[in-house]
């Protein structure tokens, strides 16, 4: 049974001591609306239908790159009661186009889960250095704007809607951990019934 927080649904923290959750990695999201309520569609044939504040968790997600230049995003899908998602921070190779996925190579290995070194001859931040404020931009900053972006259109038809107030990230940290992963998202809708996030 999912143990809770102040009596509301929780999902256990795989967060790793030490790590900067703004440095350059893929990151595996998962957040569920309040109580895990059905609040985005049903799954029909296995496959995710959509309702209108469905349509909307998908859209906003999509607009993240948008709002956060330096973030790609990798496999998504939209469930009744919560998302799953890749995002992909790279602000060491940002530039004013949308990153590209070339980043697993510099992930750390499961072995060093340590703050990456500051002796990168590349300055952190770009030209402005620490002052550039998309350097201290990171996972929490993204999912909250997601989350308050979300809320904010969605009640404009659903005022019950809520989001729960924590969110699951994990550090994804080799190749073969980034495919499971993605596939894991794909397969999803059709694996719904057997979700640990299914009520």
């Amino acid at each position: 049974m999912t143990k809770k927080f102040r009596n509301k649904y929780r999902i256990p923290s795989d967060r790793m001591p030490n790590w900067d959750y703004g440095s350059d990695a893929a990151y595996f999201i998962t957040i569920c609306t309040q109580d895990r309520k059905w609040f985005f569609g049903n799954i029909n044939d296995q496959k995710m239908v959509l309702n209108a504040s469905g349509q909307v968790a998908h859209d906003v997600w999509m607009q993240i790159p948008q709002q956060f230049p330096y973030v790609a995003l990798g496999n998504f899908v939209v469930m009744p009661n919560h998302v799953h998602g890749i995002l992909v921070i790279d602000k060491m190779g940002y530039s004013s186009s949308a990153v590209e996925t070339r980043l697993i190579a510099s992930l750390p290995p499961p072995s060093a889960p340590s703050v990456p070194s500051t002796t990168s001859p590349k300055s952190p931040g770009g030209i402005t250095g620490n002052k550039n404020p998309m350097f201290h931009d990171n996972i929490s900053r993204i999912i909250r704007w997601y989350k308050g972006r979300c809320t904010f259109e969605i009640k404009k038809n659903v005022a019950a809607f809520g989001w729960q107030s924590r969110f699951h990230d994990h550090v994804i940290r080799n190749d073969l951990s980034y495919q499971k992963i993605a596939q894991y998202i794909v397969d999803n809708p059709k694996n719904w019934k057997e979700d640990k996030f299914y009520s």
